[in-house]
């Protein structure tokens, strides 16, 4: 039996949702054991042995930098030398398990996809809030076209999630689905939620408890993010064929990307993604991650098992999970459900932020969500590699104020020992005076150590490229090879800004301050200088204040420290020109920073570029909405999308009682739209009467 009827029903006849079919998703008590769906999975030889390497490398590392650096202060170490070694041994590590995880990946096993019949039915999820609804729909028309072709049309539907609060962007989402309906050979459903408490995990909760019923399988996409339908096809296979198989995250390509910023994420990803996803892949085995988009799941597993609790307390440790995707897996495996990375397919994309200043934005909800896990430790029945995810996921933020800890540390021992007259015979029976020890050989090995860590994966990933035809479609051996060079130098440049920013982060969410929910920004524009100097004048200050004071006590170490410096002094240059789309296009035109998917691109891509340019023109503001009251055959494509008998709170029946007494007092739609509050517009654009109350009057 499908899931529609054929033919489809005209997309003006359809109704906005399906039929509700309710699973129940109960929220789950983590510090109660779980339910069981299976007994508890052994991993083979292949996964420990990738874990061996990946987690016994990083410590053996550790272990060998402590001793090192320990032999470097001598027999007795001052206070400030336990500080710098106590700083040094984690961020040493996280160097290592850099490295040793991309070894892991030499024990990663190859993924087929079984043939044989499936009839599961597939519900693709995109939930959205305040995007630019052309660009997200029109992926989804494209996708439409693809899972056709690719024959799942009878057993596959799209279900947009909105939880978009403004009336104009809820009144350009509906007439953008109402023409995607009319391209689509399946069906594309819309549902908008009259409050977004709990905000992302609330709105699929949501889905899942009034329609999860209906499918067996939900593959969920970011408002930027797209799978080919071949990759869903073989999601859905894989899945199928495995019963206790509840997740498949694929690792996504990031495209689109325009300025070099983007552009320079962009390329990384592409070039040392693969080999780090193959690393976790393998050491992950089938207790893996979930980042929240680009991913298959069996609905009756997620719902009984990720239904997640609000943190007890106020944000921003209490509250919502921000990050849920990590959580989510980690209830999925303590349920005794599989989770794994798929290495291998290639078919999954997603979009990037498209400069630094966005980046930090998206960076700060991040690391808000990260540092929740932390409460999380005590999950009773949590496997330990979902521990490791947590902490991971949290040493990902921590180790930029640790970074910046080591440096100042390193900064005040080197001025303590050129700046104090040491002390030689601080009694008068010692024979020998004691001299201050500081091995500069040893710490200097330790530092080329450091940095071979940090750039042999990268110099793997790029020599692995070129033996395969990523080099050429990317330009080939030497530009790829001149492209690596130019992304580990501005890599070089943003780091330290980056390292300050997430200081700054981490230090406001100890503080008690909340990230908020705001849209994510998806296509940038090259910020004012006077924006980038507010945002940077303290790095900027920081880097010239060190260097001068370098310059008059310890020159040497100008040498060590000149590319953070540099990084600090020329941070608006960089946040300003990163931003640029004009220095993004002189770089692809001699050949930097390609990726094969700009030379050839996915045709999902092309096609959904296509459809976008078949999209209604967006409305904008007050005017915008005067033109929509102004046109009936727009207002009704838009009621047809709008919920029957919504059941309202006590706020939005009230928002709804003031629209109407004020459109009644209006002579002209112009005025009533000036009397009416925001809250009152979107009760306005919600309710089929109003909007005919409305449009009637003069304009």
């Amino acid at each position: 039996m499908t899931l529609m009827d054929r033919p489809l029903a005209p997309a003006a006849t359809r109704p906005a949702t399906p039929p509700e079919a309710p699973l129940a998703m109960p929220v789950q008590d983590f510090g109660a054991p779980p339910r069981q769906a299976f007994p508890r999975l052994r991993n083979g030889w292949r996964v420990w042995a990738a874990r061996l390497v990946a987690f016994g490398g990083a410590a053996v590392i550790a272990v060998v930098g402590f001793l090192q650096m320990l032999q470097s202060f001598g027999d007795d170490p001052t206070p400030m030398q336990w500080a710098l070694l106590v700083l040094f041994v984690p961020t040493f590590a996280w160097v290592g398990f850099s490295f040793c995880g991309v070894l892991a990946g030499l024990f990663a096993s190859d993924l087929t996809t079984p043939d044989g019949p499936n009839d599961a039915r597939v519900a693709v999820v995109m939930p959205i809030y305040h995007e630019d609804a052309a660009k997200s729909i029109g992926l989804l028309t494209a996708l439409a076209r693809e899972l056709d072709r690719e024959g799942m049309a009878e057993r596959a539907e799209i279900f947009v999630l909105s939880d978009s609060r403004d009336p104009v962007i809820a009144v350009n989402e509906t007439l953008v689905i109402d023409a995607a309906r009319k391209m689509s050979p399946l069906p594309i459903w819309y549902r908008r939620r009259v409050t977004n408490e709990d905000r992302k995990t609330g709105n699929i909760s949501d889905f899942i408890r009034r329609w999860g019923g209906r499918y067996d399988q939900m593959v969920v996409l970011d408002a930027d993010s797209i799978m080919t339908g071949a990759t869903i096809r073989a999601l859905s296979a894989r899945m199928n064929a495995d019963p206790r198989l509840a997740l498949i995250q694929t690792m996504p390509i990031l495209v689109g990307g325009e300025t070099i910023f983007a552009r320079l994420t962009q390329f990384a990803g592409r070039v040392y993604g693969p080999m780090i996803a193959r690393g976790v892949s393998a050491w992950s085995g089938n207790t893996g991650n979930f980042w929240g988009h680009n991913a298959i799941i069996r609905l009756p597993a997620f719902a009984s098992a990720c239904g997640l609790p609000r943190l007890p307390g106020s944000p921003p440790f209490g509250g919502t999970i921000l990050s849920h995707d990590f959580v989510e897996a980690a209830a999925l495996c303590r349920a005794g459900w599989k989770v794994r990375l798929d290495h291998d397919l290639r078919g999954s994309f997603e979009g990037c932020p498209p400069t630094l200043l966005d980046m930090a934005v998206r960076e700060r909800r991040w690391a808000q969500g990260n540092l929740q896990h932390s409460r999380l430790f005590g999950m009773r029945g949590a496997r330990a590699v979902t521990l490791a995810h947590f902490t991971i996921g949290i040493l990902g933020f921590l180790m930029s104020p640790l970074w910046l800890a080591l440096i100042l540390v390193g900064l005040v021992l080197s001025a303590t020992v050129l700046l104090s007259t040491p002390e030689y015979f601080p009694t008068a029976y010692q024979l020998f005076p004691d001299w201050p020890v500081f091995d500069a050989r040893r710490m200097f090995w330790l530092f080329v150590a450091a940095m071979a860590l940090l750039l042999l994966p990268k110099l793997i990933a790029t020599f692995r490229a070129w033996m395969r035809p990523l080099a050429r479609n990317s330009g080939g051996p030497v530009r790829i090879f001149a492209s690596s060079l130019f992304e580990i130098l501005l890599s070089a440049l943003i780091a330290p800004v980056q390292m300050l920013i997430q200081t700054r982060q981490i230090y406001e969410i100890l503080r008690g301050r909340d990230s908020g929910w705001n849209a994510q920004v998806r296509a940038g524009s090259m910020p004012d200088w006077n924006v980038v100097i507010a945002r940077h004048w303290v790095h900027v200050g920081l880097g010239i204040g060190t260097l001068i004071v370098l310059a008059q006590f310890s020159p040497a170490q100008l040498i060590w420290l000149s590319p953070i410096l540099a990084g600090l002094i020329l941070s608006p240059v960089t946040s300003r020109y990163s931003a640029s789309p004009v220095f993004g296009r002189w770089a692809r035109m001699r050949g930097l920073l390609v990726t094969p998917e700009e030379r050839n691109p996915p045709a999902i891509l092309s096609d959904a570029g296509a459809a976008v340019r078949s999209m209604p023109r967006p409305l904008k503001g007050g005017a915008g909405l005067l033109h929509f009251g102004g046109h009936p055959d727009m207002i009704e494509r838009h009621v047809a999308l709008l919920p029957e008998n919504p059941d309202l709170p006590v706020d939005k029946r009230l928002h709804r009682i003031t629209a109407a007494a004020k459109i009644a007092h209006a002579a002209t739609r112009s005025e009533a739209l000036d009397y009416l509050t925001r809250d009152e517009t979107d009760a306005l654009v919600s309710d089929p009467a109003l909007l005919r109350q409305w449009s009637v009057l003069p304009s």
